[in-house]
């Protein structure tokens, strides 16, 4: 066995540990420094071990059986030699010194061999040594801040346990700082040109006279919310009546809530009636029919994504001529935004910014905790009156102290509950027991993904975080908040439902920043008594308290709840509501380096990253006019 063919072997090795090894932990390709116990805890699954000392250990031990294999022949032929030299008389004082000699060689050779063995060893030990005494040295300052700045609190562990000591102590050295200019704002001029007109109509009513359109939508609020506005869309599309739209039972969000229990429904009733007509329910002559017998049932399998509209007039409309009724199950993005003639886009449009209102208990209790985070203004927000109506003066008179300068307030979506975690096919950071969990839930919520997976080769955990398809972790969405330059003192709301690795999980976040509140500690046991076990109307709270926000930060772009919170604050926002849409492509390549990476170098590759996303730009075709409302069909461009 060669040396060339132990080091191939080697980093054949590497390459094949690489691959197990979670996506948030690098392995180069060649020869790697000594593992650090914050990457074991990092992969916790059992992986094959590949450091230093494996290849110090293996790598000299084979090098020391070549060298004793090349030292043994050198012997033999030296044995073999000198019974010659006995067989022949006439040259045995010539033989003896070339003996002699040959001993000599030999002899150097394996002290070469030695020496060079031993100094290669001291050299990696005194490198090892000066890098153990540097990490620690660099550790106990940084540490011993953090300590100070926590009084006594645990150190930071996991995957990026050392990037959330730099924050910690970034944040403490920056407490009298003043915080970047364009945190709390838009690029206010061109933001400001755009102003809202949805609300203007330029087309009769429709009659509703070519049958009955029945929705019962599926998801969670806002994916609801979603398909509410398409499904009036389509009615008016058809001439169809809508029959007021019906929400689905989830076994993932457990919740009963119908569309009166969240949206005031005779104001969408009576604001939509210029566009359709609406009724409450089907007429008695269509309730007693089995409307999955005779064909009438629609469900998501038989329509694509995002379907243009002729293909409702060429398959849909056959259908409601025919029976009367039509009835869509799921209706899930089941419309697609280009191309629509203009009207129906606007129509769009108007149902999700002007026809949904919440409900006065919903708006009552969001007044509250739009007021209790703000604490001292003496006057509503710019969006308070779109949320909460009235609601908002009231919760403002009934508290009478009020100070000269409002309190600011950021509004964070953690998007990290355990659905998220599991549908993303994602790893974060939890090892096996991580993945057997989010498995397990996939095998029961998603069973068609799991079956995907049994069949297809999907992208490896690794390659779907580089591509920017994984949801920010709490950790990972703190370090990209402190990076930006909130300071300690900033008041955070975190939004969402039940955060996936609970309070462990949201320890970086509430230890870095301290004033951080949801609306369990905003608000009283008995004032969340009427919306507990209804995931919805608890959504519509978070709703209300992200959109208000003077600045809210979104972890994951594909959420509905960040879609449709961005598009309100653009839409009534009149160019002064700033949201942090973080690339996470490019965050992905910035995080993957935490354990070499330099504070400085950190922040200033983040900020550019997210100042990527916040110029003013016109919707994209085919995109969201919930997400992206800045086009003509919803707003209007002034001079």
């Amino acid at each position: 066995m060669s040396l060339t063919s132990n080091a191939n072997n080697f980093h054949n090795l590497v390459l094949e540990s690489k691959q197990d090894q979670p996506n948030n932990i690098r392995i180069p390709d060649r020869v790697n420094l000594q593992s650090s116990p914050r990457s074991r805890q990092g992969s916790p699954s059992q992986s094959p071990r590949v450091g230093p000392s494996r290849f110090m250990n293996g790598g000299n031990s084979r090098a020391s059986l070549v060298g004793a294999e090349l030292v043994g022949k050198l012997w033999g032929g030296r044995k073999k030699q000198s019974k010659k030299v006995k067989r022949k008389g006439g040259k045995v004082w010539y033989q003896r010194n070339g003996v002699k000699g040959l001993v000599v060689v030999v002899a150097l050779v394996g002290l070469f061999f030695l020496v060079n063995w031993f100094m290669l060893l001291r050299l990696q030990d005194h490198r090892v040594g000066l890098h153990d005494r540097s990490s620690r040295n660099s550790s106990v300052s940084i540490q011993g801040k953090v300590k100070k700045l926590s009084k006594g609190k645990r150190q930071f562990h996991g995957i990026y346990g050392r990037m959330l000591a730099l924050a910690a102590h970034a944040l403490a050295e920056g407490q009298n700082k003043r915080e970047p200019k364009d945190l709390w704002q838009e690029p206010v001029v061109p933001a400001s040109a755009w102003r809202p007109c949805a609300d203007q109509r330029n087309w009769e009513p429709s009659e509703g006279k070519n049958g009955y359109i029945m929705v019962t939508a599926n998801g969670g609020m806002n994916q609801q919310r979603v398909a509410v506005c398409n499904a009036v869309v389509v009615a008016r599309l058809l001439n169809a009546t809508l029959v007021v739209p019906k929400f689905m039972y989830s076994s993932v969000w457990k919740d009963v809530s119908q569309f009166s229990d969240i949206y005031q429904e005779q104001h969408f009733i009576n604001y939509l009636t210029p566009d359709i007509r609406i009724v409450k329910e089907l007429p008695e002559e269509l309730q007693s029919l089995d409307l999955e017998a005779i064909g009438s049932v629609v469900t998501d399998v038989d329509i694509r994504k995002e379907s243009k509209p002729s293909f409702y007039l060429k398959n849909i409309l056959p259908i409601l001529l025919q029976k009367s009724v039509v009835h869509f199950v799921g209706f899930g993005n089941r419309l697609a935004f280009d191309p629509i003639p203009f009207q129906l886009q606007r129509l769009r449009c108007r149902c999700n910014f002007h026809a949904l209102k919440f409900v006065p208990k919903i708006q009552e209790t969001g007044a509250l905790l739009l007021e209790r985070l703000r604490r001292h203004s003496a006057h509503p927000g710019a969006l308070d009156h779109y949320l909460v109506g009235s609601h908002a003066v009231s919760a403002m008179i009934a508290r009478g102290d009020r100070a000269a300068k409002a309190s600011k307030y950021l509004a964070l979506h953690l998007r990290f509950e355990i659905d998220m975690a599991a549908h993303s096919l994602c790893e974060f950071g939890g090892g096996e027991e991580e993945r057997q969990e989010l498995e397990a839930y996939r095998q029961i919520h998603f069973p068609a993904l799991t079956e995907l997976k049994m069949t297809e080769k999907l992208p490896s955990p690794a390659v779907l975080r580089s591509e920017g398809l994984c949801p920010l972790t709490p950790e990972e969405a703190v370090l990209m908040l402190a990076a930006l330059g909130f300071n300690r003192k900033t008041h955070v709301y975190v939004a969402g439902a039940q955060i996936y690795g609970g309070r462990t999980r949201l320890a970086a976040l509430t230890s870095l920043y301290p004033n951080l509140v949801t609306k369990e500690n905003l608000l009283s046991p008995k004032e969340l008594e009427p919306f507990m076990n209804f995931s919805s109307q608890l959504a519509a709270l978070d709703f209300i308290a992200c959109t208000a926000a003077d600045a809210f930060a979104m972890t994951d772009s594909g959420s509905q709840l960040s879609s449709l919170v961005s598009g309100y604050r653009i839409y009534y926002g009149g160019g002064r509501m700033p949201t942090i849409r973080p690339n996470k492509r490019r965050l992905a390549a910035i995080f993957v380096k935490n354990n070499t990476i330099e504070w400085k170098v950190f922040e200033q590759r983040v900020r550019k990253a997210v100042r990527q996303t916040k110029h003013v730009q016109s919707r994209p075709k085919a995109r969201s006019v919930y997400r992206y409302p800045r086009c003509k069909e919803c707003m209007c461009l002034t001079n």
